[in-house]
């Protein structure tokens, strides 16, 4: 059964068994407006005819105000070629974010290495030393930021 939007004409494949006898709300998807489909009357209501001559004369305003905007746009506007010219905008706040989230990927790293050590020592057989050397290097770098403090 095919069901056409009182607002906005747009049609609608609907299957039969989902609309009872005595009528059904239905909303369309396109438009969003919301109306009550009695399979055995096909008379709209005048209210419904309103809102959709409304919705007519909405459209056509918008479209006018598109055209009275591009009209009243200059000649020469789109056949002049614009460079871009990037500004050099180095703040603390993008180097502060760029810096946690190297922290962040480097920490996952290790927790990869580190859950997996056992199948990359197959692979790599010194990687055990380098691991151990990671750890060491990482305490004496926290062992010096609390001396700091």
């Amino acid at each position: 059964m095919i069901i056409n939007c009182p607002c906005c004409e747009k049609k609608f494949e609907v299957d039969e068994s989902l609309i009872p006898h005595n009528g059904r709300l239905l909303k369309c998807g396109s438009c969003d407006q919301t109306w009550f489909f009695n399979k055995n009357s096909s008379d709209i209501s005048q209210d419904l005819i309103e809102k959709k001559k409304e919705f007519k004369d909405a459209t056509q305003k918008k479209d006018q105000f598109i055209y009275k905007a591009a009209t009243n746009a200059p000649s020469n506007i789109g056949s002049e070629i614009v460079k871009y010219q990037p500004k050099f905008s180095f703040s603390l706040s993008k180097f502060i974010s760029y810096v946690v989230v190297s922290i962040i990927s480097f920490i996952g790293l290790i927790i990869i290495l580190d859950t997996f050590k056992i199948y990359f020592f197959n692979l790599y057989p010194n990687l055990e030393f380098y691991l151990y050397s990671l750890y060491e290097t990482l305490k004496d770098i926290e062992l010096f930021i609390k001396d700091l403090f």
